[in-house]
């Protein structure tokens, strides 16, 4: 079961320094919009304790992320309409069938060029996204959160408006589902986890009531996961990397399991024979050497 934080933030009375507060007057100049966010950001400073949160960083990151994520995909479909109607205008027929997978193939390749369509998720012939390069979390960030992991654990960041109560939440962890969410709105998330975990040591928090912490502990502790829930977008495990200084803190046997692993995702990425192969091979050759007499001219490793 998760555990879920019964924490009631106090609604605090407004001041009198509040109620006399002047109102924010900066003007919006096309040339200076960095200007324009710094008032903003004073104003905010001295009308409420937003500077004094210790994530504010990671936060305000988020938030420029969720932003520029949906202007790009604003200016992404108003892309694609325009040149619809550019094609129909020429006598061009439209078909409505295309995938959209494809159009967005299409669309990433014109706008942003090679150079970020080598970083970008892959589309092949039949429309299926191909595994992305991970974050620097072993994750991957989507449009509404981000994740994480270890080899032990799968960290989930889901932003939520600003002064959102730990009362208005919704987050319900089973051994293999995960649905989040806000009371009265759909689920920001609401499907079947990659792998099943171990519910009594899933918890959840509401951070600076900006955003939502999960901390799902996974069941195999041996496996990177793919995505935090299937259908969602997949990332390249053999890219994923735990961190070095953490490898210390393993006990003997994890350790040379963990890097094993390691070993062979580079063997393979370099289409080299893994350590599993490497030692069949020296066996057969031990024992071609003491069996010469025998022909091995036919002899296969599985």
């Amino acid at each position: 079961m998760a555990i879920i934080s019964d924490f009631e933030e106090q609604d605090s009375k407004p001041s009198a320094a509040a109620a006399a507060s002047k109102p924010f007057k900066a003007v919006l100049d096309p040339a200076d919009p960095l200007g324009f966010l710094q008032a903003a950001f004073e104003f905010v400073g001295r009308e409420s304790d937003l500077f004094k949160s210790d994530s504010l960083i990671n936060d305000v990151n988020a938030v420029v992320r969720m932003v520029k994520d949906k202007l790009l995909t604003e200016e992404r479909k108003r892309k694609v309409e325009a040149e619809a109607s550019s094609s129909k205008a020429a006598g061009k027929k439209v078909k409505e069938d295309v995938p959209v997978a494809a159009a967005k193939k299409e669309e990433v390749k014109e706008a942003k060029g090679k150079e970020v369509m080598k970083e970008a998720k892959e589309v092949d012939k039949n429309g299926t996204q191909g595994p992305a390069a991970p974050n620097n979390n072993n994750g991957l960030d989507l449009e509404n959160y981000s994740w994480g992991q270890s080899l032990q654990e799968v960290n989930v960041n889901i932003p939520v408006p600003p002064g959102t109560k730990s009362r208005l939440i919704v987050c319900d962890i089973s051994r293999n589902r995960i649905k989040v969410g806000l009371k009265g709105q759909p689920p920001i998330i609401d499907g079947e986890l990659y792998r099943p975990v171990k519910v009594d040591d899933c918890f959840w928090s509401l951070e600076d009531q900006k955003s939502i912490s999960v901390l799902l502990t996974k069941k195999d502790q041996m496996e990177w996961w793919k995505c935090c829930v299937k259908g969602e977008p997949e990332i390249d495990t053999q890219k994923a990397e735990p961190e070095s200084s953490k490898l210390s803190d393993l006990d003997p046997e994890t350790r040379s399991t963990v890097e094993k692993m390691m070993f062979d995702q580079r063997q393979k990425s370099m289409g080299l024979p893994t350590s599993d192969e490497t030692q069949k091979q020296e066996i057969l050759k031990k024992f071609m050497a003491e069996h010469p007499e025998m022909d091995f001219s036919k002899a296969k490793i599985s």
